[in-house]
C-alpha cells in the first residue's frame, strides 16, 4: 500500500467537441452529473482532490474541492491539465483521472505507486494491454519544468511527450472497460446503459 500522501486531480478542461462541444463533466449518466462518478471513485484513494476545468468553474466548485483552469490558454489538452495540478497540488505525486471515465479501479493508486517504486520512474500510466492509457497516470511533481518547456516550444501530445521521460505503466489488461471515455453521444448511451444496469459502483 502507497504510504505518501497523493493528490488527485479530475481532468475536465477539454472542448469535447465530438460531444458538440458541451461540459463532458457535466453531461448526465444514470441520474448523475458524469463527474460524480468519478469523484465517487477517486476521493477514497487520495488525501486531496482538485479539479481541473476551463469552464463551468462555479458549477464544479459545488462539489466542495478546489477548481483551477489550464495555465496554457485555448485548451492546449490533458498535458496542460496535468502541468497546472503539478504547480497546485500540496503533494509531490499527482492522480490524474478524465472526468468521464465513471469505473475507477479501486486500485487505480495502489496499482500505479507499485509500479513507480519499483521501476524508479517519474511517470506511470495505465496500461489495458493494447496500449498506454495516459491521463490515468501518476506524475512526480519534479517533471513540472519538462512539461512547460515542452508546451512552450508548441508540442501538445501527451503521448510523445511520455516517450521522452522516465516512464512506465501498470498493467490493467483485461480491464479496457475501466478506460471507457465518453466521447460520443453514442458512447453516452452505451455507459448510461451500462451503469443503469450495473450501478455505478460496478464493473462492467
Amino acid at each position: 500500500m502507497h504510504e505518501q500522501a497523493v493528490t488527485g486531480v479530475i481532468l475536465a478542461g477539454g472542448r469535447a467537441t465530438r460531444m458538440g462541444g458541451v461540459d463532458k463533466g457535466l453531461i448526465d449518466l444514470a441520474g448523475q452529473p458524469m463527474i460524480e462518478h468519478v469523484i465517487r471513485g477517486l476521493a477514497p484513494q487520495v488525501s486531496h482532490l482538485l479539479i481541473n476545468a476551463n469552464r463551468s468553474r462555479e458549477r464544479y466548485a459545488r462539489y466542495g474541492y478546489p477548481v483551477f483552469s489550464d495555465g496554457v490558454a485555448d485548451f492546449a489538452g490533458p498535458l496542460a491539465g496535468i502541468a497546472a495540478a503539478l504547480e497546485r497540488a500540496p503533494t509531490e505525486l499527482v492522480l490524474t483521472v478524465p472526468c468521464d471515465g465513471p469505473w475507477l479501479p479501486d486500485d487505480l493508486l495502489e496499482r500505479l505507486w507499485a509500479r513507480l517504486l519499483e521501476s524508479r520512474a517519474d511517470v506511470c500510466v495505465c496500461h489495458d494491454g493494447k496500449r498506454r492509457q495516459p491521463v490515468f497516470g501518476l506524475f512526480h511533481r519534479r517533471l513540472l519544468p519538462d512539461i512547460l518547456d515542452y508546451l512552450a516550444s508548441g508540442e501538445r501530445r501527451l503521448q510523445r511527450w511520455l516517450d521522452l521521460q522516465r516512464a512506465t505503466t501498470a498493467d490493467f489488461s483485461g480491464s479496457s472497460e475501466l478506460f471507457t471515455n465518453v466521447n460520443t453521444p453514442e458512447e453516452r448511451e452505451r455507459v448510461n446503459a451500462l451503469l443503469l444496469a450495473t450501478g455505478p459502483a460496478d464493473t462492467p
